[in-house]
């Protein structure tokens, strides 16, 4: 039989009170801040993405489904790098749900002072919603590096 100190035992014990208490922690502020989970919401063909579908020149931007309620449908791209269309505007209180796709290389978009943090494949629709509830603008940006123009991959929701 395998003797074990009784400070070793103290250690043990410890470090399983702590991992309990840090993983409850965790839990709690993941569902008290609404962390959301990114995951796939469809695909489009990423060689026809700007003739057919959700993401053509015309139907690019904000939506007013009902009032207060929003649908935005933004599409990164690389050469020349930027979000298209480049600013949004809402009523605060409004709740934004975001489509966002790429037609090249994978990129990021990530909203600043808010929860959403999206990596943005190729093909690959990945959404999220969002309630602003106080008045601003709020930066949104290309978290991924995607080339030379990287740092011009950028735009803004003015929330009035």
């Amino acid at each position: 039989m395998i003797h074990i100190h009784a400070y070793e035992k103290i250690w043990m014990a410890l470090t399983v009170v702590m991992l309990v208490v840090f993983t409850t922690l965790i839990g709690v502020a993941a569902f008290a801040n609404g962390f959301q989970v990114p995951v796939p919401y469809g695909r489009v063909d990423p060689n026809t993405i700007k003739t057919t579908g959700s993401f053509t020149d015309a139907n690019l931007g904000l939506h007013e489904l009902a009032p207060g309620k929003f649908e935005a449908y933004l599409l990164a791209q690389a050469s020349p790098w930027r979000y298209y269309p480049g600013e949004l505007s809402v009523p605060v209180g409004s709740t934004v749900t975001f489509y966002v796709t790429s037609s090249d290389v994978q990129h990021g978009f990530r909203i600043q002072d808010t929860n959403i943090n999206l990596q943005i494949l190729p093909g690959q629709i990945s959404k999220a919603t969002y309630t602003f509830t106080k008045a601003g603008s709020f930066n949104y940006l290309c978290g991924e590096y995607c080339g030379v123009g990287h740092q011009g991959m950028f735009g803004k929701i003015v929330v009035k």
